[in-house]
Protein backbone atom coordinates (compact mmCIF):
# COMPACT_ATOMS: atom_id res chain seq x y z
CA UNK A 1 0.00 0.00 0.00
CA UNK A 2 1.16 3.54 -1.01
CA UNK A 3 -0.04 6.56 1.98
CA UNK A 4 -0.02 9.70 1.07
CA UNK A 5 -0.52 12.31 3.93
CA UNK A 6 -1.75 15.49 3.36
CA UNK A 7 -0.95 18.33 6.02
CA UNK A 8 -4.16 20.95 6.73
CA UNK A 9 -7.76 21.13 5.32
CA UNK A 10 -6.98 23.99 3.29
CA UNK A 11 -7.04 24.25 -0.44
CA UNK A 12 -3.88 22.62 -0.94
CA UNK A 13 -5.19 19.22 0.59
CA UNK A 14 -8.39 19.51 -0.82
CA UNK A 15 -7.32 19.80 -4.44
CA UNK A 16 -4.58 17.14 -4.28
CA UNK A 17 -7.29 15.29 -2.94
CA UNK A 18 -9.75 15.45 -5.68
CA UNK A 19 -6.57 14.99 -8.11
CA UNK A 20 -5.78 11.57 -6.79
CA UNK A 21 -8.79 10.88 -6.70
CA UNK A 22 -9.51 11.43 -9.91
CA UNK A 23 -6.93 9.93 -11.57
CA UNK A 24 -6.12 7.04 -8.75
CA UNK A 25 -9.44 6.16 -7.57
CA UNK A 26 -9.40 2.31 -8.42
CA UNK A 27 -6.72 2.41 -5.92
CA UNK A 28 -7.99 4.58 -3.20
CA UNK A 29 -11.24 1.67 -3.41
CA UNK A 30 -8.75 -1.47 -3.36
CA UNK A 31 -6.79 -0.31 -0.74
CA UNK A 32 -3.66 -0.15 -3.13
CA UNK A 33 -3.35 3.45 -1.94
CA UNK A 34 -4.25 5.43 1.14
CA UNK A 35 -4.92 9.13 1.96
CA UNK A 36 -4.63 10.32 4.94
CA UNK A 37 -5.47 13.91 6.50
CA UNK A 38 -4.15 15.28 9.48
CA UNK A 39 -6.13 18.83 10.31
CA UNK A 40 -6.60 20.34 13.49
CA UNK A 41 -10.02 22.11 12.06
CA UNK A 42 -12.72 19.09 11.35
CA UNK A 43 -13.90 21.58 8.41
CA UNK A 44 -12.55 23.14 4.94
CA UNK A 45 -13.02 26.95 5.50
CA UNK A 46 -13.79 28.62 1.92
CA UNK A 47 -12.51 32.19 2.47
CA UNK A 48 -13.15 33.67 -0.92
CA UNK A 49 -16.88 35.11 0.80
CA UNK A 50 -15.50 36.58 4.36
CA UNK A 51 -16.51 39.10 3.71
CA UNK A 52 -20.43 38.15 2.36
CA UNK A 53 -20.24 36.23 5.73
CA UNK A 54 -18.69 39.10 8.33
CA UNK A 55 -21.29 41.21 6.42
CA UNK A 56 -24.43 39.33 6.81
CA UNK A 57 -25.00 38.38 3.56
CA UNK A 58 -24.73 34.53 3.74
CA UNK A 59 -24.95 31.74 6.56
CA UNK A 60 -21.43 30.58 7.87
CA UNK A 61 -22.57 27.06 7.12
CA UNK A 62 -22.33 27.88 3.29
CA UNK A 63 -18.25 28.28 3.42
CA UNK A 64 -17.92 25.41 6.20
CA UNK A 65 -17.34 22.01 4.57
CA UNK A 66 -16.90 18.47 6.78
CA UNK A 67 -13.33 17.29 5.87
CA UNK A 68 -15.17 13.58 5.63
CA UNK A 69 -17.50 15.17 3.12
CA UNK A 70 -15.46 16.95 1.14
CA UNK A 71 -12.70 14.00 0.97
CA UNK A 72 -14.96 11.04 1.92
CA UNK A 73 -12.36 8.12 0.44
CA UNK A 74 -9.73 9.87 2.67
CA UNK A 75 -9.17 9.01 6.57
CA UNK A 76 -9.19 12.24 8.30
CA UNK A 77 -6.96 12.72 11.68
CA UNK A 78 -8.47 15.41 13.86
CA UNK A 79 -5.10 16.39 15.04
CA UNK A 80 -2.67 18.69 15.06
CA UNK A 81 0.95 17.80 13.41
CA UNK A 82 4.40 18.47 15.91
CA UNK A 83 7.01 17.47 13.68
CA UNK A 84 8.07 16.11 10.23
CA UNK A 85 11.27 13.10 9.90
CA UNK A 86 12.35 12.91 6.53
CA UNK A 87 15.11 10.44 7.07
CA UNK A 88 12.25 7.69 8.23
CA UNK A 89 9.19 9.65 6.64
CA UNK A 90 7.43 9.75 9.63
CA UNK A 91 4.92 12.53 10.75
CA UNK A 92 3.78 12.94 14.74
CA UNK A 93 1.61 14.46 15.50
CA UNK A 94 -1.52 14.85 18.55
CA UNK A 95 -5.38 14.19 18.80
CA UNK A 96 -6.48 16.73 21.72
CA UNK A 97 -4.48 15.87 24.71
CA UNK A 98 -3.47 12.66 24.17
CA UNK A 99 0.20 11.27 23.62
CA UNK A 100 1.67 12.26 20.07
CA UNK A 101 1.41 9.38 17.56
CA UNK A 102 3.39 8.61 14.50
CA UNK A 103 2.12 7.90 10.55
CA UNK A 104 4.67 6.78 8.04
CA UNK A 105 4.00 8.25 4.54
CA UNK A 106 5.26 7.37 1.44
CA UNK A 107 4.32 11.36 0.11
CA UNK A 108 4.00 14.15 2.43
CA UNK A 109 2.16 17.48 1.17
CA UNK A 110 2.49 20.20 3.48
CA UNK A 111 -0.25 22.74 3.30
CA UNK A 112 -0.63 24.00 6.40
CA UNK A 113 -0.56 27.42 5.54
CA UNK A 114 -0.14 30.61 7.53
CA UNK A 115 -1.31 32.73 10.21
CA UNK A 116 -1.52 36.14 10.98
CA UNK A 117 1.51 37.84 13.25
CA UNK A 118 -0.70 38.37 16.14
CA UNK A 119 2.44 37.71 18.30
CA UNK A 120 4.12 40.99 17.01
CA UNK A 121 1.83 43.76 18.41
CA UNK A 122 1.29 43.79 22.17
CA UNK A 123 -1.82 43.02 23.24
CA UNK A 124 -3.36 41.12 20.02
CA UNK A 125 -3.40 37.76 20.71
CA UNK A 126 -5.39 38.74 23.88
CA UNK A 127 -7.48 41.43 22.67
CA UNK A 128 -7.90 41.54 19.13
CA UNK A 129 -9.46 39.00 16.17
CA UNK A 130 -7.13 37.02 13.61
CA UNK A 131 -8.95 35.39 10.83
CA UNK A 132 -7.12 31.91 9.63
CA UNK A 133 -8.29 29.92 12.88
CA UNK A 134 -10.80 27.30 13.15
CA UNK A 135 -14.25 29.57 13.12
CA UNK A 136 -12.99 32.26 13.76
CA UNK A 137 -14.69 34.30 10.89
CA UNK A 138 -18.07 33.44 11.58
CA UNK A 139 -16.87 34.34 15.94
CA UNK A 140 -16.26 37.60 13.98
CA UNK A 141 -19.66 38.27 12.60
CA UNK A 142 -21.48 36.29 15.55
CA UNK A 143 -19.65 39.62 17.59
CA UNK A 144 -20.31 42.24 15.43
CA UNK A 145 -23.96 41.62 15.66
CA UNK A 146 -23.55 41.64 19.88
CA UNK A 147 -21.87 45.01 19.72
CA UNK A 148 -23.95 47.16 17.07
CA UNK A 149 -22.93 50.26 15.46
CA UNK A 150 -19.49 50.33 17.58
CA UNK A 151 -16.15 51.16 16.57
CA UNK A 152 -13.64 48.50 14.51
CA UNK A 153 -10.22 48.88 13.49
CA UNK A 154 -9.01 46.93 10.93
CA UNK A 155 -5.04 46.95 10.37
CA UNK A 156 -3.95 45.61 6.95
CA UNK A 157 -4.58 47.61 3.75
CA UNK A 158 -4.14 44.61 1.83
CA UNK A 159 -7.32 42.89 -0.24
CA UNK A 160 -8.41 40.85 2.85
CA UNK A 161 -7.96 44.16 4.73
CA UNK A 162 -9.60 46.27 2.33
CA UNK A 163 -13.02 43.66 1.80
CA UNK A 164 -12.94 42.89 5.85
CA UNK A 165 -13.07 46.95 6.29
CA UNK A 166 -16.23 47.36 3.61
CA UNK A 167 -17.97 44.38 4.72
CA UNK A 168 -17.84 45.24 8.51
CA UNK A 169 -18.97 49.36 7.56
CA UNK A 170 -21.74 47.94 5.29
CA UNK A 171 -22.89 46.25 8.26
CA UNK A 172 -23.34 49.70 10.22
CA UNK A 173 -20.07 49.83 12.17
CA UNK A 174 -17.91 52.88 11.77
CA UNK A 175 -14.51 51.47 10.79
CA UNK A 176 -10.73 52.84 10.74
CA UNK A 177 -8.51 50.99 8.05
CA UNK A 178 -4.80 51.04 9.58
CA UNK A 179 -2.20 50.89 6.48
CA UNK A 180 1.47 50.84 7.11
CA UNK A 181 2.05 51.69 2.98
CA UNK A 182 0.95 54.63 1.25
CA UNK A 183 -1.29 53.40 -0.47
CA UNK A 184 -3.84 50.36 0.23
CA UNK A 185 -3.96 47.31 -2.14
CA UNK A 186 0.08 46.76 -2.44
CA UNK A 187 -0.91 44.15 -4.54
CA UNK A 188 -2.92 45.96 -7.17
CA UNK A 189 0.17 48.54 -7.79
CA UNK A 190 0.05 47.48 -11.73
CA UNK A 191 -3.60 48.42 -11.64
CA UNK A 192 -3.62 52.01 -10.13
CA UNK A 193 -7.31 52.64 -11.47
CA UNK A 194 -8.00 49.53 -9.47
CA UNK A 195 -6.69 50.80 -6.71
CA UNK A 196 -8.55 54.69 -7.06
CA UNK A 197 -11.97 52.49 -6.90
CA UNK A 198 -11.09 50.75 -4.17
CA UNK A 199 -10.92 54.12 -2.30
CA UNK A 200 -13.74 55.46 -3.38
CA UNK A 201 -15.42 52.61 -2.30
CA UNK A 202 -14.32 52.77 1.25
CA UNK A 203 -14.79 56.29 0.85
CA UNK A 204 -18.63 56.04 0.02
CA UNK A 205 -18.91 53.47 3.13
CA UNK A 206 -17.73 55.89 5.13
CA UNK A 207 -14.29 53.66 6.11
CA UNK A 208 -11.62 55.87 7.78
CA UNK A 209 -7.89 55.43 5.86
CA UNK A 210 -5.11 56.00 8.01
CA UNK A 211 -1.52 55.38 5.81
CA UNK A 212 1.82 55.38 6.88
CA UNK A 213 1.14 54.06 10.42
CA UNK A 214 0.94 50.41 12.25
CA UNK A 215 -0.63 49.11 14.69
CA UNK A 216 1.15 48.72 17.89
CA UNK A 217 -1.04 47.53 20.99
CA UNK A 218 -4.11 47.03 21.77
CA UNK A 219 -6.43 46.63 25.08
CA UNK A 220 -9.92 46.05 25.25
CA UNK A 221 -11.27 49.18 24.65
CA UNK A 222 -7.94 51.44 22.72
CA UNK A 223 -6.21 50.74 19.69
CA UNK A 224 -2.58 52.56 19.83
CA UNK A 225 -0.63 53.42 16.40
CA UNK A 226 2.87 54.15 15.65
CA UNK A 227 2.72 57.74 15.56
CA UNK A 228 1.24 58.19 19.08
CA UNK A 229 -2.43 58.12 17.78
CA UNK A 230 -4.75 55.97 20.09
CA UNK A 231 -8.17 55.09 18.75
CA UNK A 232 -11.26 53.94 20.94
CA UNK A 233 -12.72 50.83 19.78
CA UNK A 234 -14.79 47.58 20.74
CA UNK A 235 -13.19 45.29 18.23
CA UNK A 236 -9.71 45.21 16.92
CA UNK A 237 -9.34 42.74 13.41
CA UNK A 238 -5.95 41.92 12.37
CA UNK A 239 -5.58 41.50 8.47
CA UNK A 240 -2.00 42.33 8.61
CA UNK A 241 -0.40 39.57 6.14
CA UNK A 242 0.85 36.10 7.41
CA UNK A 243 3.93 33.93 8.59
CA UNK A 244 3.59 30.22 7.88
CA UNK A 245 3.07 27.82 10.19
CA UNK A 246 6.46 26.17 10.45
CA UNK A 247 6.95 22.41 11.38
CA UNK A 248 10.27 20.86 12.96
CA UNK A 249 12.32 18.70 10.50
CA UNK A 250 11.65 20.84 7.37
CA UNK A 251 13.96 23.87 8.23
CA UNK A 252 16.55 22.80 5.70
CA UNK A 253 14.23 23.79 3.21
CA UNK A 254 12.72 27.39 4.41
CA UNK A 255 13.83 30.69 2.78
CA UNK A 256 13.96 33.67 4.88
CA UNK A 257 10.60 34.43 5.62
CA UNK A 258 9.94 30.39 6.75
CA UNK A 259 8.50 29.22 3.59
CA UNK A 260 9.52 26.04 2.40
CA UNK A 261 11.58 26.48 -0.91
CA UNK A 262 10.10 24.20 -3.81
CA UNK A 263 11.50 23.07 -6.89
CA UNK A 264 10.00 22.96 -10.83
CA UNK A 265 7.29 20.40 -9.40
CA UNK A 266 6.38 21.90 -6.41
CA UNK A 267 8.31 19.06 -4.56
CA UNK A 268 10.91 20.69 -1.50
CA UNK A 269 12.43 16.99 -1.65
CA UNK A 270 11.76 13.86 -2.67
CA UNK A 271 8.42 12.75 -1.69
CA UNK A 272 7.56 15.73 0.37
CA UNK A 273 5.34 18.49 -1.39
CA UNK A 274 4.34 21.99 -0.51
CA UNK A 275 2.12 25.12 -1.62
CA UNK A 276 0.03 27.39 -0.47
CA UNK A 277 0.41 30.04 1.90
CA UNK A 278 3.27 28.48 3.78
CA UNK A 279 5.28 27.81 0.19
CA UNK A 280 7.67 29.63 -1.97
CA UNK A 281 6.67 28.76 -5.28
CA UNK A 282 8.11 30.39 -8.45
CA UNK A 283 6.10 31.68 -10.84
CA UNK A 284 6.97 29.59 -14.00
CA UNK A 285 7.60 33.14 -16.30
CA UNK A 286 8.99 35.75 -14.10
CA UNK A 287 10.82 33.27 -11.44
CA UNK A 288 9.24 35.39 -8.58
CA UNK A 289 7.27 34.15 -5.54
CA UNK A 290 3.27 33.61 -6.64
CA UNK A 291 0.73 35.15 -4.49
CA UNK A 292 -0.17 33.84 -1.58
CA UNK A 293 -4.06 33.03 -2.11
CA UNK A 294 -6.40 30.94 -2.67
CA UNK A 295 -6.38 30.33 -6.51
CA UNK A 296 -2.85 29.85 -5.99
CA UNK A 297 -2.79 27.26 -3.12
CA UNK A 298 -5.49 25.28 -5.25
CA UNK A 299 -3.61 24.98 -8.52
CA UNK A 300 -1.00 23.97 -6.63
CA UNK A 301 -3.03 21.34 -4.95
CA UNK A 302 -3.79 20.34 -8.81
CA UNK A 303 -0.55 20.24 -9.55
CA UNK A 304 0.92 18.56 -6.77
CA UNK A 305 -2.08 15.33 -7.06
CA UNK A 306 -0.84 15.20 -10.66
CA UNK A 307 2.79 14.57 -9.53
CA UNK A 308 2.10 12.02 -7.08
CA UNK A 309 -0.20 10.27 -9.38
CA UNK A 310 2.53 10.32 -12.17
CA UNK A 311 5.08 8.84 -10.00
CA UNK A 312 2.88 5.89 -8.58
CA UNK A 313 2.93 4.88 -12.04
CA UNK A 314 6.34 5.66 -12.33
CA UNK A 315 6.94 8.32 -14.47
CA UNK A 316 8.50 11.36 -13.63
CA UNK A 317 6.22 14.22 -12.28
CA UNK A 318 5.68 17.45 -14.98
CA UNK A 319 7.02 21.10 -13.71
CA UNK A 320 4.25 23.64 -12.81
CA UNK A 321 3.39 25.61 -15.51
CA UNK A 322 -0.12 27.83 -14.36
CA UNK A 323 0.72 31.06 -14.55
CA UNK A 324 -2.01 32.94 -12.94
CA UNK A 325 -5.47 33.91 -13.72
CA UNK A 326 -6.70 37.29 -11.88
CA UNK A 327 -7.73 38.92 -8.85
CA UNK A 328 -10.92 40.43 -7.48
CA UNK A 329 -12.39 42.08 -3.97
CA UNK A 330 -16.18 43.11 -3.16
CA UNK A 331 -17.15 46.49 -1.65
CA UNK A 332 -20.49 45.28 -1.03
CA UNK A 333 -23.44 43.98 -3.16
CA UNK A 334 -23.09 44.31 -6.78
CA UNK A 335 -19.79 46.86 -6.06
CA UNK A 336 -16.34 45.26 -6.82
CA UNK A 337 -13.35 45.53 -8.72
CA UNK A 338 -11.40 42.79 -10.71
CA UNK A 339 -8.82 42.05 -13.30
CA UNK A 340 -8.79 39.12 -15.83
CA UNK A 341 -5.68 38.90 -17.38
CA UNK A 342 -4.47 41.70 -16.66
CA UNK A 343 -8.07 43.68 -18.14
CA UNK A 344 -9.90 45.64 -15.46
CA UNK A 345 -13.10 45.41 -14.10
CA UNK A 346 -15.34 47.32 -11.94
CA UNK A 347 -18.87 47.97 -10.72
CA UNK A 348 -21.51 44.99 -11.04
CA UNK A 349 -19.86 43.38 -13.66
CA UNK A 350 -16.21 43.10 -11.71
CA UNK A 351 -18.72 41.68 -8.70
CA UNK A 352 -20.46 38.98 -11.01
CA UNK A 353 -16.88 37.99 -12.21
CA UNK A 354 -15.70 37.28 -8.72
CA UNK A 355 -19.20 35.65 -7.47
CA UNK A 356 -19.04 33.26 -10.91
CA UNK A 357 -15.33 32.26 -10.19
CA UNK A 358 -15.86 31.71 -6.37
CA UNK A 359 -19.30 29.27 -6.85
CA UNK A 360 -17.05 27.34 -9.22
CA UNK A 361 -13.94 26.68 -6.61
CA UNK A 362 -16.40 25.75 -3.89
CA UNK A 363 -16.18 22.00 -2.83
CA UNK A 364 -19.65 21.34 -2.41
CA UNK A 365 -22.46 22.15 -5.05
CA UNK A 366 -24.77 22.42 -2.28
CA UNK A 367 -23.17 24.87 -0.36
CA UNK A 368 -22.82 27.24 -3.69
CA UNK A 369 -26.24 26.79 -4.09
CA UNK A 370 -27.03 28.81 -0.95
CA UNK A 371 -24.78 31.25 -1.56
CA UNK A 372 -26.91 32.37 -4.18
CA UNK A 373 -30.02 31.87 -2.74
CA UNK A 374 -28.84 33.80 0.56
CA UNK A 375 -27.58 36.56 -1.59
CA UNK A 376 -30.71 36.82 -3.43
CA UNK A 377 -32.81 37.32 -0.19
CA UNK A 378 -30.09 39.61 1.13
CA UNK A 379 -30.52 41.45 -2.04
CA UNK A 380 -34.48 41.73 -1.09
CA UNK A 381 -34.82 42.31 2.12
CA UNK A 382 -35.09 46.34 2.90
CA UNK A 383 -31.61 47.10 4.99
CA UNK A 384 -30.52 50.65 6.46
CA UNK A 385 -27.11 51.93 7.12
CA UNK A 386 -25.70 53.89 10.31
CA UNK A 387 -23.79 56.53 8.60
CA UNK A 388 -22.55 59.87 10.06
CA UNK A 389 -23.36 63.29 8.32
CA UNK A 390 -22.66 67.15 9.02
CA UNK A 391 -25.36 69.21 10.66
CA UNK A 392 -25.92 72.08 8.91
CA UNK A 393 -25.62 74.33 11.79
CA UNK A 394 -22.37 73.53 13.36
CA UNK A 395 -20.56 71.62 10.90
CA UNK A 396 -20.71 68.37 13.92
CA UNK A 397 -21.59 64.97 13.16
CA UNK A 398 -24.52 63.42 13.83
CA UNK A 399 -25.75 60.27 13.49
CA UNK A 400 -28.56 59.37 10.75
CA UNK A 401 -29.85 56.35 9.28
CA UNK A 402 -30.08 55.60 5.36
CA UNK A 403 -30.96 53.15 2.66
CA UNK A 404 -28.63 50.75 2.11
Amino acid sequence: MTRVVLLGGGYVTLHTYATLARRRGRDLSSGQLEIVVISADRAHRFHGFTGELVAGMIDPDRVATPLAEAMPLARIIDGRALSIDTVHQSVSYRRGEKAAEVLTYDHLVVGTGAREPASEVTGLEQYGRTLRGPDEIAALADHLGTVPASPVVVAGGGIAGAELAAAIADRGHPVTLVHSGSRILGEWSDQPGLVARAEKELDRLGVRVLRGVRLTEVTPTTAMLSDGTTLATATVVAATGQRPVQLPGLDPWRDERGRLRTGRTLAVRYGVWAAGDGARVEHPKSGEPVPANALWAMKGGDHIGRAIARRLRGKAPRVFTYRGLGRAASFGLGRGISELYGVPFTGALAWMLRLVFFLRFMPSRARAAGVVSDLARFAFTPRTRRVEVATPSTGDAALSVAPA
